[in-house]
């Protein structure tokens, strides 16, 4: 595997800082906790900012500044230092999440490009608001696209936004998946599906608890069963009780 310094791109780009909240799973190991890598071994890059305000995130320390101080929550790190972080673990899969990560998408393109040199995958996980750029649209790069429906406590007028879906769809590169709480909300999923052209397509219950995880999806999977989606846990709820950094 090479070293970092061997990324082919330039020292400026190297420098460059990305407004990042927390990376983690090299000092604590860590999983995927939902999609289709769920369950596998993951280093995560969780990014700062985001251009949506969801009553229902669990990630509000991204973006919440009437809660929490972005000074406390937030650092700038450099592409470089990311890059040597992730490298040190023998871990493949790196995560880029948020908030929302495509708002920093211009300073994303050296970090991916790093990562993809040294061995590394990486997949994001974003809104669907905001259309990736041919610069990550490349080989080794997946998307984990989650459009955010009125019942996650947001206007679908700014979380759905088709042309960026109907992108996503025909990149090839991406998955979508869709947390729901209740049944009515997979009739929603379906119209969303049908009208930009959605496949393969996930669903993941609602809950930040054990209790609540278990009994969404015991609500959910017969319906989701019947119409051949993809049934996705919530892991870090299950695994770690929705801790923080894990």
């Amino acid at each position: 595997m090479s070293e970092p310094n061997a990324v082919p791109v330039s020292t400026s780009s190297l420098k460059d800082r990305l407004i990042v909240a927390e990376h983690f799973g090299v000092e604590r190991p860590t999983f995927q906790g939902e999609g289709p890598n769920c369950g596998r071994p993951a280093l995560f890059i969780r990014l700062s900012r985001c251009n949506l305000t969801c009553a229902s995130c669990d990630t509000k320390y991204t973006w919440d500044w009437s809660r929490f101080d972005p000074d406390k929550e937030s650092a700038k790190l450099s592409v470089r230092d990311l890059i040597t972080w992730a490298v040190s673990s023998p871990v493949d899969l790196v995560v880029i999440t948020g908030g929302e990560p495509l708002i920093q998408q211009q300073r994303l393109i050296p970090l991916v490009e790093g990562l993809l040199e040294v061995g590394k995958r990486v997949e994001f996980e974003t809104n669907g608001t905001l259309p990736p750029g041919r610069s990550l649209l490349i080989d080794g790069v997946r998307f984990n696209v989650s459009p955010k429906l009125a019942t996650f406590g947001v206007d679908e007028r700014k979380s759905i936004v088709p042309a960026a879906l109907k992108l996503f769809a025909a990149s090839g590169q991406a998955v979508f998946k869709f947390v729901a709480s209740s049944l009515p909300d997979l009739d929603r999923i379906a119209e969303l599906v049908d009208a930009h052209g959605l496949a393969p397509v996930w669903v993941m219950p609602e809950g930040s608890t054990t209790e609540a995880v278990i009994a969404s999806t015991r609500e959910l999977a017969d319906a989701v069963a019947a119409r051949h989606w993809n049934l996705t846990s919530r892991l870090h709820v299950l695994a770690f009780a929705d801790a923080r950094g894990r």
